[in-house]
């Protein structure tokens, strides 16, 4: 059986990720994402497909299902954790395009709609599609990210994006073996500081902070670095408090524990946690030492407010735990000091610090993890620096294939 595949986004780029494949008379997408830039930007059009397959719940893999089944009459496949965090995501995504303008591709109803017609799956399962068996297997990255191997006379692995070491949340992803691998390379050409170093770093820092009486803001991302950063700090001296949308996703995934590496210690940390409920609460916050909150680039939620308050004091802290892309407030404030806010430019002279906290595999577990796949051929998608991993790949051994969006590719 030959694969005939294409990216619709997410090929030679970072977000937006959708892959079809064409297996005999079957269509499979696998994922089908948006990426939150200004303006944002999606994939090219999905045709009509048999099945869709979500491998994790962030915008730049789930952030188009609601065009999709608002179109076509087909399921939905991931776990029921990527499931419920991907209408969370979903809603708000709406509301935020509504305040800032831009053109909607669907409403509420539509995410509603695409909300039941997913089917879920738990790792180690395996579903028929057509003549394929899909069987699914944990991608580390964040709670119920999976991947997928489709199986008949040749497996196919498609990883969605991966992390390989255990964290502090979950679980790393281990190889799988077949014939042909679909693998992310979001950070081809980067490595990692070791994690256990980082989260010294971290602590150290915010001691350092509290120790000169300054307080600390840790911008998060609401789906994973959130939850990372609360594990990490649950043992703390000092109260911290948490704000913003991480609240509703801790919430799932406190009832969901079977999807992170140890519940116990995940609730041990919420129960230390101070939740940011109302107005009121958010004023006890801006007091405390160590606010955990949204959104984690600075582009807008409750971190904006805490910014206010804090921006002219050198002896508090701001402490960026993501990656901050292009364009962004994190990327402005670690480039040039500054944020906007309402279209003015805000000087921002507290303490900065950027700590490496990535969900993603860096270059050599990538490399590691390909290699453990031990695959015939390997796509690379989902990375701007794809080449560089491309090439240690070939070097030994393997066909690497880099196919553009909208170009085709057989396997």
């Amino acid at each position: 059986m030959k694969i005939k595949g294409e990216f619709l986004g997410g090929g030679h780029e970072v977000g937006r990720l959708g892959i079809l494949l064409r297996c005999d008379k079957t269509r499979l997408l696998f994922d089908y994402g948006m990426t939150a830039t200004a303006p944002p930007s999606y994939p090219k059009e999905a045709p009509p497909v048999d099945r869709m397959f979500l491998t994790h719940s962030h915008l730049d893999h789930c952030g188009m299902i609601p065009w999709l089944t608002a179109r076509y009459d087909i399921d939905v496949i991931s776990t029921a954790m990527s499931r419920e965090i991907a209408q969370l995501l979903l809603e708000d995504s709406i509301k935020v395009g509504q305040s800032e303008g831009y053109p909607q591709h669907y409403d509420m109803e539509d995410v509603k709609v695409a909300k039941r017609r997913f089917r879920t799956i738990n790792f180690g399962e395996t579903i028929d599609v057509g003549q394929q068996q899909v069987k699914a297997h944990s991608a580390g990255h964040i709670p119920g990210a999976t991947m997928y191997e489709i199986r008949r006379n040749a497996t196919t692995l498609v990883t969605g994006d991966i992390h390989t070491i255990d964290t502090r949340l979950v679980k790393g992803a281990k190889p799988v073996k077949c014939d042909n691998l679909i693998m992310e390379a979001t950070y081809a050409g980067r490595n990692h500081t070791d994690r256990a170093k980082t989260e010294r770093m971290f602590l150290k820092k915010i001691d350092e902070v509290l120790d000169r009486r300054g307080k600390v803001i840790v911008p998060a991302f609401a789906v994973g670095r959130t939850q990372e950063i609360l594990l990490l700090l649950k043992d703390h001296r000092r109260e911290f408090w948490l704000d913003g949308m991480g609240r509703k996703v801790s919430k799932i995934y406190l009832s969901m524990p079977e999807f992170l590496r140890s519940g116990k210690s995940f609730r041990n940390a919420t129960n230390r946690t101070k939740m940011v409920r109302n107005v009121h609460g958010r004023t006890r916050a801006a007091k405390a030492d160590i606010v955990v909150t949204t959104s984690g680039m600075l582009d807008g939620g409750p971190v904006i407010q805490y910014l206010d308050q804090l921006k002219d004091d050198p002896k508090s802290a701001i402490l960026l735990t993501g990656y901050q892309v292009e364009g962004s407030n994190g990327r402005m404030l670690l480039d040039r000091g500054i944020i906007d806010v309402k279209g003015a430019n805000v000087k921002i002279n507290c303490d900065v610090q950027k700590f490496d906290f990535s969900a993603h595999a860096g270059h050599d577990q990538l490399f590691e993890f390909a290699k453990g796949c031990s695959p015939e051929r390997i796509v690379l998608c989902h990375g701007d620096q794809r080449e560089l991993l491309a090439k240690d790949l070939r070097e030994e051994g393997f066909e690497v294939l880099l196919p553009r969006n909208g170009e085709k590719f057989e396997l």
